[in-house]
């Protein structure tokens, strides 16, 4: 049987190679279910998430749970909807933070409420309080929202993080790339795409004309990706204006990028 871990910290940071100072190659969220491929060394494991991609983990960032790793995640059926959000040790604002999450969190609850709190479980057994404002029902790639919904859906979930800061390989509000944001806010909804820039249709993406592009569809550049939001306009991660911006295809806009005017492939999931 194949062997599988439970991303348990906040961020589980994947590495191009087995050490704190590699280069980002992507970060899974708490919650998340990684695949083990092999042991690099004493504290380090290669692995691959459930789109496919692969890096490295450190083991300090997993919990190893065995068979249970595939009950947790058919039981963890809800998500964190809200940018970061701290765990509470009792049900009240009084009480104090033992963790912290943030948006794009897989949770389980167990079952237990107090007023407008809910408790969440963690991999190794032990628990505590979030807001149920704080969470939704878990999207998964088999409840197929209809074309409307997923579109205003992705777009919806892409603009939430509006001025997050630019992180190579970021996939959360503490920071994002241009693949992460538009990669994320796909899987928030259901559906897997490719994590980088680069359109692959295995990855249920097929490339279209410009003149049928809609919201919530991808637009590359080479080593770039935006999402579109409809009236010319695209949101997208960029180290250039530092984070998580909206700019136009307009060039009578104020928020023109003309270095970004000629789009090499639009991709769209529907």
């Amino acid at each position: 049987m194949e062997n599988y871990a439970i991303i348990k910290a906040t961020i589980g940071y994947l590495k191009q190679e087995p050490k704190f100072t590699g280069e980002a190659a992507d970060e899974a969220l708490f919650g998340m279910i990684v695949k083990l491929l092999e042991r690099s060394s004493d504290e380090w494991y290669y692995i691959e998430t459930n789109y496919n991609y692969r890096g490295y983990i450190h083991e300090s960032q997993i919990e190893i749970c065995g068979e249970d790793t595939l009950k947790w995640d058919r039981e963890a059926n809800h998500t964190i909807n809200f940018g970061i959000v701290d765990v509470l040790k009792e049900p009240k604002f009084q009480s104090y933070p033992i963790f912290q999450l943030t948006r794009g969190a897989v949770v389980k609850l167990s079952g237990r409420v107090s007023e407008n709190w809910a408790e969440i479980l963690f991999p190794a057994g032990n628990s505590g309080w979030i807001r149920k404002d704080f969470i939704m029902n878990r999207i998964r790639p088999e409840d197929r929202l209809s074309e409307e919904v997923l579109r205003e859906n992705v777009v919806k979930t892409a603009l939430s993080y509006l001025g997050t800061q630019y992180r190579w390989g970021g996939k959360s509000p503490l920071g994002i790339d241009c693949s992460g944001l538009c990669s994320i806010s796909y899987l928030m909804n259901g559906v897997i795409i490719y994590r980088d820039a680069k359109l692959k249709e295995e990855f249920n993406m097929r490339s279209i004309s410009r003149e049928e592009m809609k919201p919530g569809d991808l637009m590359y550049w080479p080593g770039h990706v935006a999402m579109y939001i409809g009236n010319d306009k695209y949101i997208h991660s960029t180290g250039a204006s530092s984070g998580v911006v909206i700019n136009s295809l307009n060039p009578k806009d104020i928020d023109y990028r003309e270095d970004l005017a000629n789009i090499s492939e639009i991709g769209t999931v529907f």
